[in-house]
This record gives structure tokens, sequence and C-alpha cells, in this order.
């Protein structure tokens, strides 16, 4: 048996099995994660203008959390469901890149 041989893998298409190499790029790709609804990501790197809560503060849905400036831009971050924010990853004047963690909430 040949090192491309041994190295096949099964994939599965509507019940029909097919042999194949996976490429480097495939293997090293970044693994998908299902989204967790209690963080707020950042969608586009930007920089922060303010922080409107604190750890602890009780918020309810659609309230101005922070506004985050990019692309010459005031975005206003919103919290997606009532619940309390348990902690605040960014502060004013930072810097922060697309997918950085900014909040961590709990539904009440």
């Amino acid at each position: 048996m040949t090192e491309q041989q041994e190295n096949l893998q099964t994939l599965i298409v509507h019940s029909a099995k097919y042999k194949t190499n996976y490429t480097k790029k495939y293997l090293n790709r970044k693994k998908w994660e299902p989204v967790n609804p209690n963080h707020l990501i950042s969608f586009i790197p930007g920089t922060v203008l303010d922080v409107l809560v604190k750890e602890g503060d009780k918020v309810k849905a659609g309230q101005n959390l922070m506004i985050l400036e990019a692309m010459k831009m005031h975005n206003q971050v919103l919290m997606p469901f009532d619940g309390e924010i348990v902690k605040v990853n960014v502060e004013v004047g930072a810097k922060i890149p697309k997918n950085f963690l900014m909040m961590e909430i709990r539904p009440i």
C-alpha cells in the first residue's frame, strides 16, 4: 500500500462513499465552532468610542451597550435580549480586530 493510499479519507455524499485525499489547506483550516449567543463579538475592526455599561448591569433588549467607530462611522452595539453584563473586555480608545470578544452576557 502506498503512502497516498494510506492517507485516503472516506467522504460520504448522499449515502455514496468516496475515497479522497484532503489537501493540506483543508486539513489546516480553522475548525467550525457553534456561535455562543452569550458572547458579543465584533463583526468589523474598529475603535471603541464609548462603553455605556459595566459588569453586573441589568440591561433590556435593544439597549445601547457601546459605540464602535469603524470606517468613520459610529456603530451602536445593542443588547440582543434582556440580560446581565457578565464581563466587559473593551475600554474606551481600544482598537479591536474583527471577531474580538467584546462582552459576555447572560440572559435573565
